[in-house]
């Protein structure tokens, strides 16, 4: 088989990789590029460069404002493993887990009470592991 993979790195890459880092943490960053194969490391090129290079990097909103649109949408849309994802970056960005427990609450009304649950479960299986891990 033909190795598909792009390079990682570039202007556009290695500034949206800090971003990415910063918001996510280093250890999800390194498994998810890790984890890139053949036919899927065009993608994470691709996120990696457009949406945390471009997009996050932009001066029109802070991270934490980014942080809970994110959150707003992969509730909206059932997309629980980004849910839980940008839930962690959201805590990374400053914001309390009080004001996630507020925004699943917000959603509720607005992504109906399925999306809300799943997303309170995604929630306080973060929390658990946290505490677990010592972070508060």
């Amino acid at each position: 088989m033909t190795d598909r993979r792009p390079e990682f790195h570039g202007e556009m890459f290695d500034k949206g990789l800090a971003v990415r880092r910063e918001v996510l943490g280093d250890a999800y960053v390194e498994k998810s590029l890790a984890a890139a194969t053949d036919y899927s490391a065009p993608l994470q090129k691709l996120i990696t460069e457009w949406c945390w290079g471009e997009v996050w990097t932009r001066p029109g909103l802070e991270r934490r404002l980014r942080s809970v649109l994110n959150l707003g949408m992969t509730m909206a849309l059932n997309r629980p493993a980004e849910f839980k994802t940008h839930a962690r970056g959201a805590l990374n960005n400053g914001l309390t887990r009080e004001e996630l427990v507020e925004i699943v609450l917000q959603g509720a009304i607005y992504c109906g009470a399925p999306a809300s649950l799943d997303a309170m479960r995604l929630l306080q299986a973060l929390f658990d592991e946290l505490d677990t891990e010592g972070r508060t």
